[in-house]
C-alpha cells in the first residue's frame, strides 16, 4: 500500500475542509495518506512530524495556492520550513518523482513554488475538478501507468524507404528486368590494369531489403557455382539496380547472366524461409498468449470467493 504525505497551507476553513475531503477518499481509494488534522496531537513535535513525514513516505503531494507559494517562496512557517526538507531530500537523492504538485487555485505561475515550476502537475482546480486528473495521480501513486512495451530482437530484414514515391514490397521473388543501357559506363582504356572493365546495372524488380542486399553480395562473393571467369567483389546495390563495377557486357552476356540469375534465386529462397520462419514464430507467440489468457479466464471461473 503506497504511502503520501500531504503538504499544504491553512488558507481558509474552507481550503482545510477540502484538503481533509481529498485525504479521506486517497485513503479510499488505496493510499496510506498522512495529515496533520488525523496525525498531529497537542504535545507532538511539530518540526520532527514535517521531517518524518515527508522523508518516511513514498510520495508527498503539494497542495498549490498562491497562499502556499508565498509561504514557500519567503520559507516562513510551516510551508517554509517543509519547503526547505523538500528541497534538500530532493538535492541530496534526486528523488524528483517523489514529489508531486497538486494545483488547486489561481493560475500555474501564480501557485506554485519556484522550486516546482517546471514539473509535471495534477490540476484539481475547482468544486467539481477533473476526475481524469485524479485518475492520474491515483495511477501514478499505485505504480500502474502504462509501460512501454519490451524491445524486440532485432529483425532479419527491414524494408527501406520508400524510392521516387513508390511503396516497397517485400523481398522476395525480385527479378532481374534487364541491363540500364543508358546508365552503363564508358571505360578508360588508358592502359593501365583495369581500364578496359566498366559498371553495368541491371533493374530489379523492386527495391529490396537491406537483408537481401547483403546476403546478395555475400552470395556473390561466393556463388555456389562459378567459372574461372567470375569476378568477386564487383557487385554491389544501390535502390532498385545490381551494379557489376569491374566487368564487361562480353562477360556478362558469356558468364555473368547465369551467376547473376543463379544467386538472385538463391537469395529469394533464403528471404522466403526467413519470413515464414518469422510468420511461423509471431503465430506460435500469438497462440501461446491466447492459450495462457484462456488458461487463466477458465481457472478465474473455477475459482470462487465467498
Amino acid at each position: 500500500m503506497p504511502k503520501v504525505f500531504i503538504s499544504y497551507s491553512w488558507d481558509s476553513e474552507k481550503h482545510k475542509a477540502w484538503v481533509c475531503s481529498f485525504a479521506e477518499r486517497l485513503r479510499a481509494d488505496g493510499v496510506d495518506t498522512t495529515l496533520d488534522q488525523w496525525h498531529l496531537v497537542p504535545g507532538d513535535q511539530m518540526p520532527e512530524f514535517m521531517e518524518k513525514s515527508i522523508r518516511k513516505n513514498d510520495f508527498v503531494l503539494i497542495i498549490c495556492t498562491p497562499h502556499y507559494k508565498e509561504k514557500s517562496d519567503d520559507r516562513t512557517g510551516g510551508v517554509g520550513y517543509e519547503g526547505d526538507i523538500m528541497t534538500a531530500e530532493i538535492f541530496s537523492k534526486s528523488n524528483h518523482r517523489k514529489f508531486i504538485p497538486v494545483l488547486r487555485e489561481g493560475e500555474w505561475n501564480k501557485a506554485s513554488p519556484s522550486w516546482l515550476l517546471g514539473k509535471y502537475r495534477i490540476d484539481l482546480r475547482g468544486k467539481k475538478y477533473s476526475e481524469t486528473q485524479y485518475k492520474d495521480l491515483l495511477i501514478t501513486i499505485h505504480g500502474t501507468r502504462p509501460q512501454a512495451p519490451p524491445v524486440g530482437s532485432i529483425p532479419l530484414y527491414k524494408l527501406e524507404r520508400p524510392f521516387q514515391g513508390k511503396a516497397e514490397i517485400s523481398s522476395s521473388s525480385i527479378k532481374i528486368e534487364g541491363i540500364l543501357v543508358d546508365e552503363v559506363t564508358i571505360p578508360k582504356n588508358d592502359g593501365t590494369p583495369g581500364s578496359a572493365l566498366y559498371a553495368i546495372p541491371f533493374k530489379l524488380s523492386h527495391v529490396p531489403s537491406t537483408a537481401w542486399r547483403d546476403l546478395f553480395v555475400a552470395n556473390w562473393d561466393r556463388p555456389p557455382q562459378f567459372t574461372t571467369m567470375h569476378r568477386p567483389g564487383i557487385a554491389r546495390i544501390s535502390r532498385d539496380r545490381i551494379i557489376l563495377d569491374g566487368t564487361t557486357i562480353e562477360e556478362v552476356e558469356k558468364y555473368h547472366r547465369d551467376t547473376l540469375q543463379l544467386v538472385v534465386k538463391l537469395v529469394n529462397r533464403i528471404v522466403e524461409k526467413q519470413e515464414k520462419e518469422l510468420s511461423g514464430i509471431k503465430e506460435r507467440k500469438i497462440k501461446f498468449e491466447q492459450d495462457h489468457k484462456n488458461k487463466i479466464r477458465d481457472a478465474s471461473r473455477r475459482i470462487k470467493f465467498e
